[in-house]
């Protein structure tokens, strides 16, 4: 049976406008994408048969253009699609906040950090410079390391924050692991920078572990 033949609350794309596109499953949203199937197959069917072989939704929207075009039903003009609608949502988040923006929510501050940081497949520490009123002055990656570890230096932190102008800093780096948990390093690290920084009258406000679809708040946990 065609999806055009089904009833009108179960097809992706009536579902999508009626609900809005949280409301629509990885294979759903995947289906829309495709917009057809294969010999046998709806675009939904074929979209669970994608998914369940690549293992997930995520390493099938990060397979290599080769691994991609290899799977029933795409190819190139498909690969290339998904990536220009991938490149969309990362260039959507990267002006959220935009420089002059005050953050007013956390979970905004969260999503904003996770988009920069969550894709990377080594350690990436990266600050939020705020003003007084907590406006963002900007978003600096400093320093990179390995998936075991990045070496931060507090005196390049200082110098930034100095450079900046800031009142205030965000702190934040990725566990390619996926786990957002705080390591004694961790905690460590925050306290050495907010020693450092106090020194300047710059305040730490937070400091966030981006995972793998988690993210952990020191100030949330008490861990500042």
């Amino acid at each position: 049976m065609r999806i055009t033949d089904w009833p009108i609350d179960d097809r992706p794309r009536e579902k999508l406008l009626a609900r809005g596109a949280k409301a629509l499953s990885d294979a759903e949203l995947v289906a829309i994408f495709l917009r057809t199937g294969v010999r046998g197959q709806t675009a939904l069917d074929l979209a669970r048969d994608l998914i369940n072989t690549f293992g997930g939704l995520r390493p099938l929207l990060e397979a290599s253009i080769h691994e991609f075009c290899r799977a029933k039903g795409l190819g190139e003009a498909k690969y290339v699609q998904l990536q220009a609608a991938l490149e969309l949502g990362r260039r959507h988040h990267e002006n959220k906040p935009l420089r002059g923006d005050a953050l007013r929510c956390p979970s905004d501050t969260r999503a904003y950090l996770s988009a920069q940081l969550r894709g990377y497949r080594f350690e990436v520490f990266a600050c939020l410079f705020l003003d007084n009123r907590h406006r963002v002055i900007s978003f600096d990656e400093l320093f990179r390391g390995t998936i075991d570890g990045a070496t931060v230096h507090p005196r390049e932190v200082v110098k930034l924050a100095l450079d900046r102008c800031a009142a205030a800093v965000i702190l934040a780096h990725n566990h390619p692991s996926g786990i957002a948990e705080a390591s004694a390093a961790d905690k460590a690290l925050t306290q050495r920078l907010k020693d450092a920084l106090a020194l300047i009258d710059v305040r730490v406000l937070d400091h966030f572990i981006i995972g793998d679809g988690e993210v952990l708040s020191f100030a949330e946990h008490g861990l500042l």
